[in-house]
């Protein structure tokens, strides 16, 4: 009987399926959300690893890693760690002095040009792409580390400057396409060498400078360990010439 001694509505066939339907549900929702927390349990604990006993949390087992001052200790096999910090940026004197263009039998001026001019053609293209500055800096930055650990007599300066600018356009959030770096690049070249603007064919050798460029910034990112992260000292140069009040010297702000 309903409220006030009327007869109840018989329910049709739709909403008891659909009351059976929301009662299945709500009779589930228990068991998933205990199975869920399982396989976090499960997860966290696979990640963290088995814990053994305090006295042998100093030796690593068998099968086990164990982190080492040049890098990770996996099996039978040393694998090198990357640190992500500022002193990562700074290099020691010994691969300062002796880089491997000079383990090839490069001299020191002409390695020196030849890092000048990778950087003057990474800022040239990059004014001609209308990328930020900061890119051309990041650019330039992952030029000079890659050949602090490879050689120029090895590896093409322009391919490297090419790839350095392809890869600083996609980390400092700016991409530029591939075509458009060649593009810019060949037509430095012809500046360079004085000849008249011809556009670059689509041939065979198009193909093949593209694959090259794009092998450079596999090396260039493999040689550094994916570790691209640039911390600039720009806006810190302005700040201490903002406090010296010397930032209306265009002399000194250039130079810095």
């Amino acid at each position: 009987m309903a409220r006030g001694g009327l007869p109840a509505r018989p329910m049709a066939r739709g909403e008891e399926a659909g009351r059976g339907r929301r009662e299945a549900v709500r009779g589930a929702a228990r068991p998933g959300r205990s199975l869920k927390a399982s396989r976090r349990h499960k997860m966290a604990a696979a990640v963290q690893g088995p814990v053994g006993p305090a006295s042998g949390a100093g030796a690593p087992s068998s099968g086990g890693t164990a982190p080492g001052p040049q890098g990770v200790l996996i099996g039978d096999r040393l694998y090198s760690g990357v640190l992500i910090t500022l002193e990562n940026c700074l290099l020691p004197d010994d691969k300062l002095r002796f880089t491997p263009s000079m383990s090839s039998g490069l001299d020191t001026d002409t390695e020196t040009d030849l890092r000048v001019v990778g950087c003057e053609l990474i800022q040239a293209a990059g004014i001609l792409l209308r990328l930020p500055q900061v890119a051309m800096a990041t650019g330039q930055v992952l030029f000079q580390r890659f050949f602090y650990t490879k050689s120029f007599v090895k590896h093409s300066m322009e391919h490297v400057s090419m790839a350095c600018v392809h890869l600083a356009s996609k980390i400092e959030e700016a991409p530029r396409r591939i075509r458009d770096v060649i593009n810019v690049f060949h037509r430095l070249r012809q500046l360079r060498e004085k000849k008249k603007p011809a556009p670059l064919l689509l041939d065979q050798d198009y193909v093949t400078l593209k694959n090259q460029i794009i092998k450079a910034e596999r090396r260039v990112l493999k040689e550094l360990g994916f570790c691209v992260h640039v911390k600039h000292p720009h806006k810190i140069i302005v700040l201490y010439l903002q406090v010296l009040e010397c930032e209306r010297s265009q002399h000194l702000v250039q130079t810095s």
